[in-house]
């Protein structure tokens, strides 16, 4: 039976968002759960909301009831507890898969995963992502899943990384670890038409496969800054970030925020995943079973992504 409807974790998201909006343009129905705290922010014309909380099993069951297929797009990638990624990125797949499960018409389970879980002993984060990985593999056996490792995504609209090649923009760029470290990337609509594919594959897609935007070895530091150069026809500089400046900043926001109660991004534990000498996908596995090829380079990302106008 072909895919008609879908159910839709972290739709407010930057993924999340973009993969909810091409859904409603290729004719699906769409179901997002949406917290809250989050009610307000607005979804695509079409979507149906459902408001609840991940860890509330009512919610999960809304979503999920007469859906098709589930996409799992919301996770944390910040916190200042272990905890806080254990509840967000583990235990919230064992709910979705328990319910989708014993929902009998979810045919599909997509997870975006990470290439952090492939480094579990990198940070609670990435230890994770491959936990909520084992969670799927191990719930879902009497449903088609799949979980898709991307490094990291960027794209209009993304807090992420759009600020590096904003900053690379105006001529100046932070640098920091090894100068031969090597990473991947994927650019929003690409990821985009991977999930789409999945969906629409007579066969379904099952098991953990990993996207990268074509460059098989990935980029380093000077890789990009040379591409960013060569796309903008300027000189960018580097600012090289001490080491232990890093790391008495990050240390302090981690103190901090468990005082204030906030979330943090820069952490001890995440400097230990920037600074991990390769995060490089491969493709080749997903290509075999799908068909999927990366469009979108480097080269020809960033002009889409430096055109965006939005604020920060």
């Amino acid at each position: 039976m072909p895919i008609r409807s879908v159910a839709v974790t972290g739709a407010t998201g930057f993924i999340g968002g973009a993969i909810t909006a091409s859904l409603l343009q290729q004719g699906f129905q769409v179901r997002a759960l949406v917290r809250p705290g989050s009610s307000r922010k607005p979804l695509p014309f079409g979507v149906e909301r459902i408001v609840g909380n991940l860890d509330d099993p009512g919610s999960i069951e809304s979503l999920l009831r007469a859906a098709d297929a589930v996409i799992h797009c919301a996770g944390a990638v910040r916190g200042a507890h272990e905890s806080t990624f254990t509840h967000t990125n583990v235990d919230a797949v064992n709910l979705l898969v328990r319910v989708a499960v014993h929902e009998k018409s979810i045919e599909r389970f997509i997870l975006l995963s990470s290439l952090a879980a492939t480094q579990p002993q990198v940070s609670p984060y990435a230890a994770s992502k491959q936990a909520g990985e084992a969670a799927l593999k191990q719930g879902g056996s009497e449903i088609s899943w799949l979980a898709l490792r991307a490094p990291a995504v960027y794209g209009p609209r993304d807090r992420e990384i759009l600020p590096l090649f904003k900053a690379m923009s105006r001529g100046i760029v932070p640098v920091w670890g090894e100068s031969d470290a090597r990473f991947s990337l994927l650019f929003i609509s690409d990821l985009v038409a991977a999930v789409s594919q999945c969906l629409s594959c007579a066969t379904p897609v099952s098991g953990i496969y990993e996207l990268h935007d074509g460059r098989s070895n990935g980029y380093t530091m000077d890789e990009i800054i040379e591409i960013v150069a060569s796309v903008l026809q300027r000189r960018v500089y580097r600012a090289r970030i001490p080491s232990g400046f890093l790391d008495i900043v990050a240390s302090a926001n981690l103190r901090l925020a468990r005082i204030a109660g906030y979330q943090p991004m820069l952490t001890p534990w995440k400097l230990t995943e920037l600074r991990h000498p390769r995060w490089v996908c491969d493709n080749s596995g997903f290509t075999a079973a799908c068909g999927w090829e990366p469009l979108v380079s480097l080269a020809d990302g960033l002009p889409l992504v430096l055109a965006d106008k939005r604020e920060l």
